[in-house]
């Protein structure tokens, strides 16, 4: 049990890193309050003992709204905010169209940002506070076929690294985890976005996306090194509960390898290891 217990908001509770993540602080003694897309998710995640609240993080308003229901559920106290909820959209560089791409920046990185935003001025007022994102090994490393969540992970990088920086001596914290292949639904919601923004039989990679449906479709870990979410959420507990959390906490074997890697090898050998990758 943990000593210090904090008040932490979640996003993207209904499955996976951010529902095992929750259950593991409440357990700890953490104030966890959960939030998710859909209001059936947050129906039964009360009805399983959680605090949560509703919120679509490619949704303005829905944002707005969430954080004023929070403010009032804590008396403006939030001592930690981990950024979870994201999603991958799957395809080739130049089959995303526009809309594709924005879809996924909505959620992944402007959603992401005006929430954290909105939380800042109270973390400021209270002297302390932490900012958790859930980036990816794909934050730092680029991976073919999924060029869209590779640019949303990079970009939130850029922004944490940036916040970091202007937050120093604020008593805020800015951490980013990265993980690699771990246990969850993502590959089941990417696909479901890979059926609604990319048409195979219009483009020159026809034989590829044949082999990407079967890999999402797959049951059970699809990649080498794959880890239960549990990984990811021991990681969030010490960032949350450590005097001195670091700026990164990478999660996984191929997230350690890649960051290696990139920091070793000639970009043009990196790219021949990163190309032979499904």
């Amino acid at each position: 049990m943990n000593t210090n217990p904090q008040t932490v908001f979640i996003t993207g509770c209904s499955s996976g890193i951010g529902y095992v993540t929750a259950q593991l602080l409440k357990d700890r003694g953490h104030r966890v309050i959960c939030s998710a897309r859909k209001q059936t998710d947050v129906e039964r995640l009360i009805a399983e003992g959680f605090e949560c609240l509703q919120l679509d993080l490619a949704d303005s308003a829905s944002i707005q709204h969430a954080v004023k229901q929070l403010s009032e559920m804590t008396d403006g106290k939030i001592d930690a905010l981990f950024n979870n909820g994201a999603f991958g959209q799957p395809g080739a560089v130049e089959d995303l169209s526009r809309e594709a791409l924005r879809n996924q920046f909505e959620t992944n990185f402007f959603g992401t940002h005006e929430l954290t935003n909105l939380l800042i001025p109270l973390m400021r007022r209270q002297g302390h506070g932490r900012i958790l994102y859930n980036s990816s090994v794909l934050g730092f490393v680029a991976m073919k076929f999924r060029g869209a969540y590779n640019a949303s992970k990079f970009a939130l990088e850029g922004l944490a690294d940036t916040l970091r920086l202007e937050l120093r001596g604020s008593g805020l914290h800015i951490v980013l985890i990265e993980p690699g292949p771990i246990e969850s639904r993502f590959r089941a919601n990417a696909f479901a976005m890979y059926q609604k923004y990319i048409d195979p039989n219009r483009s020159c990679h026809k034989a590829t996306y044949q082999a990407m449906e079967t890999r999402l479709q797959k049951p059970g870990p699809a990649a080498p090194f794959t880890l239960p979410a549990t990984a990811v959420a021991e990681k969030v507990i010490h960032a949350l509960e450590s005097k001195r959390p670091k700026a990164r906490y990478r999660v996984t074997v191929p997230t350690y390898l890649f960051a290696g890697l990139k920091r070793l090898l000639p970009t043009t050998w990196l790219d021949r290891i990163l190309a032979s990758v499904a």
